[in-house]
């Protein structure tokens, strides 16, 4: 398992100038990275090019974001896709990660914008349209989708991402386990991998604080307040266990990118030097 560092996107967006964070990321001895949203790292390969190849840095990923999910305005997701796409292929990284947000919350106010359960028409609209980015993304960039599940979108619990990924061609879709937005679901990440050996595309690690999740479950907050909070802890201080949890990936016997927070140092290093000293981990 080869380990990475996602950018940019926590609550709030963007933290420090990517210059910056991009030092940092090296710094904390990491040589992967997840693109994060579209715009914040700058669109123009080229630069973006010499100033990883500076700090010994590679991309892995890259990430589709702040489009909602592909049940909605599937119009925007598939432009969003497309442009993510593009610099994804031209930076010589192989995949893409979806991750369908906005959700069903307002992150900042909390109000539903819509019901946290889809109906019968909004899954087949899902099904149907995940599925379509997952060819596209193949058949004309050469790239491989993984679908994250979000804890405030309609695909965030066990039983939601068993039937996308029933609904699903695994030649075009495969799932990125976040075992924070799992978690705190109360997804049982294990069983996840032990159904679906074949359709892990790649992990975001992150871990929990369960008593900061079962009181925002009680107050009803969204997972963006739960993290202004301090949901999301530094291994190894919160659930789901990691050595279990790294046994069971390594058990698969496939190569992963397994991509931590996107908190700068010294998070970051602490993350890592932690991962790296459970083995199985470079």
């Amino acid at each position: 398992m080869t380990g990475v560092l996602r950018l940019g996107s926590g609550p709030g967006g963007p933290r420090v100038p990517w210059r910056r964070l991009l030092d940092e990321l090296a710094a904390a001895g990491y040589h992967w990275l997840e693109l994060g949203p579209y715009g914040y790292l700058p669109p123009d390969p080229n630069l973006l090019l010499d100033e990883l190849a500076a700090r010994d840095l590679h991309v892995c990923a890259g990430t589709v974001t702040g489009v909602g999910g592909p049940h909605g305005d599937f119009t925007a997701v598939l432009a969003e896709t497309r442009r993510v796409a593009e610099l994804t292929r031209a930076l010589g990284a192989s995949d893409v990660v979806f991750v369908p947000s906005p959700g069903y919350r307002d992150d900042r106010t909390g109000g539903y914008l819509e019901a946290n359960e889809l109906g019968e028409g909004q899954w087949r609209a899902l099904l149907a349209n995940t599925g379509l980015l997952g060819r596209v993304l193949a058949d004309e960039y050469g790239l491989t989708l993984h679908f994250q599940p979000h804890a405030d979108y309609q695909v965030a619990n066990e039983k939601q991402v068993r039937r996308l990924l029933d609904g699903t061609d695994p030649r075009y879709v495969s799932l990125c386990l976040d075992t924070g937005h799992l978690t705190y679901r109360r997804a049982d990440v294990l069983e996840l991998i032990a159904r679906h050996p074949d359709r892990i595309g790649c992990v975001h690690l992150r871990q929990v604080d369960p008593a900061l999740a079962a009181r925002a479950d009680a107050e009803d907050l969204t997972y963006g307040q739960a993290l202004a909070m301090g949901l999301s802890v530094t291994p190894p201080a919160g659930v789901p266990e990691l050595p279990t949890l790294l046994a069971a990936l390594t058990g698969l016997g496939t190569d992963l990118f397994v991509v931590a927070l996107d908190v700068p140092s010294p998070f970051a290093r602490r993350t890592h030097d932690h991962l790296t000293s459970l083995g199985g981990f470079i």
